[in-house]
């Protein structure tokens, strides 16, 4: 890491992030111990670029954008051996189904209604909905401009809304659009 009075040391970063890195990477690995290998090798990639981390506020988007190359790496990977990695969707997907969802139907809409976001609309909305970043993080995350983001991350909560609410009935569309 960078020398300076805003630096922190390595373990004190990796206090500071492994909980919010570990739920990014879950909401976004087919398996737990995918996102756990993804952490895992984030944190090896940050420890060989230690110099390079920048220091301050900076240095949690920049292992953000790391965990999300690793992840984009490990899924590259996993895409080789297709065959296999669908067997283990259907696993999943079926362990997936007897955990209890507390909000049931509403939930299963607004997953179908991400899917039908661009995937970079999807991930600006997740980075700023599930990991709480902002626009200026999610544009380092992203490698985008922060008015880019802010741009995308308005028209796509916009289709939401219009996906949300052609669905929905009458009763249950203001509590969903709330949600956004």
């Amino acid at each position: 890491m960078r020398q300076g009075a805003d630096s922190p040391d390595f373990s004190a970063l990796y206090d500071q992030t492994n909980a919010d890195l570990l739920a990014f990477l879950l909401r976004r690995c087919p398996t737990p111990e995918d996102a756990a290998d993804c952490l895992a090798e984030t944190y090896l990639v940050a420890w060989s670029k230690r110099d390079r981390i920048p220091g301050g506020t900076d240095a949690r988007p920049w292992l953000f954008g790391v965990a999300r190359n690793v992840m984009r790496r490990a899924h590259q990977r996993q895409n080789r051996f297709a065959t296999a990695t669908d067997a283990l969707a259907d696993e999943v997907r079926a362990a997936d189904a007897l955990r209890l969802d507390p909000l049931g139907q509403e939930q299963e809409r607004l997953r179908d209604a991400l899917n039908d976001l661009a995937d970079i609309d999807r991930e600006i909305i997740t980075l700023i909905a599930w990991d709480e970043l902002t626009p200026a993080e999610v544009a380092q995350v992203l490698g985008l401009s922060a008015n880019v983001v802010r741009v995308r991350a308005h028209r796509a909560r916009a289709r939401l809304r219009a996906l949300l609410g052609a669905s929905a009935p009458e009763n249950e569309q203001s509590s969903v659009e709330s949600g956004l």
